[in-house]
This record gives C-alpha cells, structure tokens and sequence, in this order.
C-alpha cells in the first residue's frame, strides 16, 4: 500500500475548513477521503504557524522584495516627473 501525498494546498484548505467550525472533523474527513488525525495535525499547524504571520521584521521573500523595490523606483520616478512639472509651472529654476 502505497503513502498517499497532500499537497499544501490541499492540506491548507482542509484545515482551514475545520478551523471554520461549521462540520465536525469526522465530517471532513469522510468528504475528502482523509483520516481525522491528519486533519486535527494540520488544524494545529495552521494554528502553531499564525504567530509567525504577524511576527514584526519579516523578511520578504525574493520575489516579492525585487516586485516591491520595481514599485518604488516607479513611484520615486512619478514623483520625480510631478515636481519637475510643477517646477515649470511655478517658473522655478533649479
């Protein structure tokens, strides 16, 4: 007999279903095939894990840091071209 493999994903929206409270995990787990220990361990994960969302100082991910830098550069560039407009508008000469 072969282990069977969850995704996160899968297992993401398992728990967070028996986070909701709205089926018991017996409920659960006949829907999607799953045994209820495994649900009751990934509801405690989700739940271990939370703090670590909110935690202060997190660093972000590569992706994300190189997506957020592109935004800012933009926004120094917009900026850059609004004053040099009103710059030229007030007749100042800088």
């Amino acid at each position: 007999m072969q282990k069977r493999r969850f995704s996160k994903e899968f297992k993401t929206k398992v728990a967070i279903e028996s986070l909701k409270g709205l089926r018991t995990i017996r409920e659960i787990s006949v829907q999607y095939q799953v045994h209820p220990n495994l649900i009751a361990k990934w509801k405690k994960q989700i739940i271990a894990g939370i703090p670590e969302i909110f935690k202060e100082g997190r660093k972000i991910g590569g992706d994300e840091k190189d997506c957020k830098i592109q935004q800012l550069y933009q926004e120094v560039g917009e900026l850059q071209y609004e004053l040099s407009w009103l710059k030229k508008k007030m007749g100042i000469n800088s």
